[in-house]
């Protein structure tokens, strides 16, 4: 099994920064997609950004240009960027991996848990 681990939310006053770190482990042979995504409350859950294993990447047009992702591709980690954060910004923050566990190509989708970012106006 695979497991994905996040860290580093917190609580930041707006226009601050915070990082977010994930970290996969567990039966891996490789990551494809990784990417992290947001849940604001009472709403759906919302892609932030995501980055393909050759390093190419998206961004939610809400936070271009105030986000960076990044990725390991030997520690099978992710890392999200944040600054000038907003309160708008206040969400639970999940990671995300697409991944293949083995050379016969099993795999699939694996979520964190989840860490909580909130940005006091």
């Amino acid at each position: 099994q695979v497991q994905l681990v996040e860290s580093g939310g917190g609580l930041v006053q707006a226009g601050g920064s915070l990082s977010l770190y994930c970290a996969a482990s567990g039966s891996i042979f490789r990551i494809n997609d990784m990417a992290w995504y947001r849940q604001r409350p009472g709403t759906q859950r919302e892609l932030v950004a995501i980055i393909g294993r050759n390093g190419g990447t998206k961004y939610a047009d809400s936070v271009k240009g105030r986000f960076t992702i990044s990725r390991d591709n030997a520690m099978n980690t992710v890392d999200l960027q944040m600054s000038s954060l907003q309160p708008e910004d206040t969400a639970v923050y999940h990671c995300f991996a697409n991944v293949v566990n083995d050379v016969h190509l099993n795999g699939g989708d694996i979520w964190g848990q989840g860490t909580q970012v909130t940005v006091s106006s």
